[in-house]
């Protein structure tokens, strides 16, 4: 039986948000101006989150800034305590044992290090093995593995302030694996790194799950890494789930389309409606046509079939719905506004 790695129960987060009274000027002198005071408003990040995540699993958790995915990681890290609810991560308290969950999990965030500035990455590598008590007997054979999967070897002897963005993100990567965490939880990862890097990163990641088992929720705004990462997707909108499955299941829910790209040997100037199916031609320059479809209606091949019968086919490709597209979506059929509810006010911006 697989084993839940992460439990959220009725998760709530709530933080309070002082504004300070208007500047009257000179009506500070008047009376009523002693009557003034900071507003204090309670607002929820986190508003009544439950989710599991089994052992193993690669789960992509995403949503708009300030809806909650900070917020959410930081009390699965113990980092902040819940306003109410529960959460667990490898079976334990987050915030009681938060020394003993930390040799279980692993943490990137894109934007902050863990690894010491003025130190070479080598040496980074040997105080992290003794903060988490890891034999000597066996850490730098892990170490050694990560460097070569990472390609980290030319540059293990420089301090961590003269390394490029991307050898310290991958520093950072091998640094959260060194002690082999049940758990890696990586928020914003490839931020600011380049299409390579990217690639190369990605592929280490699947790599390492395939190998170890090890279980995997990627918090970003690149929607690639969503798409070549993970094969669940948790929404959250205003610290709230809205949405739990795959891309492909969230793409049909909000209808989004899938674009067959058609070149063809000889130009026709326009495929025009295609019978029998449902596509739509969104663009044409006599030897390329783009035709735009949705899968619970029609399917590839029957496009590609309709195509043929009105010219011989000499390349294609299927362009996915863009996931950014699909999340805004999402957002719209969650509104009060679009789903019916003119006179619902908006929801007020949430800290991240």
């Amino acid at each position: 039986m697989t084993e839940t790695i992460v439990e959220l129960r009725d998760l709530r987060r709530e933080f309070v948000v002082r504004r300070p009274a208007p500047q009257l000027g000179s009506v500070r002198r008047l009376p009523l101006a002693g009557r003034l005071r900071r507003t204090r408003t309670v607002v929820a990040a986190v508003d009544g989150l439950s989710f599991d995540l089994a052992e193993g699993a690669a789960v992509g958790y995403i949503g708009a800034n300030g809806a909650g995915k900070s917020t959410t990681i930081k009390m699965l890290t113990g980092i902040l305590v819940p306003t109410a609810g529960t959460v667990r991560t490898c079976g334990l308290d987050p915030v009681r044992r938060r020394r003993e969950l930390a040799r279980q999990i692993g943490v990137v965030f894109g934007q902050r290090s863990q690894l010491w500035w003025d130190l070479p990455l080598a040496e980074s590598f040997r105080a992290l093995a003794a903060i988490h008590r890891l034999p000597d007997a066996t850490w730098p054979a892990r170490r050694d593995e990560l460097a070569d999967r990472l390609d980290l070897g030319g540059f293990l002897a420089t301090p961590v302030r003269q390394l490029s963005l991307g050898q310290r993100i991958r520093g950072e990567i091998a640094a959260a694996l060194l002690h082999a965490p049940r758990l890696l939880i990586l928020d914003e990862p490839t931020i600011g790194l380049d299409v390579l890097s990217k690639e190369r990163l990605r592929v280490f990641l699947s790599e390492q799950r395939a190998l170890h088992g090890t279980t995997l929720l990627l918090t970003t705004h690149d929607m690639d890494d969503v798409q070549r990462l993970t094969d669940r997707i948790l929404v959250v909108d205003h610290g709230r789930l809205v949405y739990d499955g795959t891309l492909p299941e969230l793409a049909g829910r909000v209808g989004a389309e899938r674009v067959m790209v058609v070149d063809l040997v000889e130009p026709v100037p326009s495929l025009g409606p295609i019978h029998g199916t449902r596509s739509v031609a969104v663009e044409s320059d006599g030897l390329r046509h783009r035709l735009a479809f949705t899968p619970e209606r029609t399917t590839a091949g029957a496009i590609l079939e309709a195509v043929g019968r009105r010219g011989q086919v000499r390349d294609l490709a299927i362009e996915e719905p863009d996931v950014e597209d699909v999340v805004r979506r999402l957002y719209l059929a969650q509104s009060p506004r679009v789903s019916g509810d003119p006179a619902a006010p908006p929801r007020p911006p949430l800290p991240a």
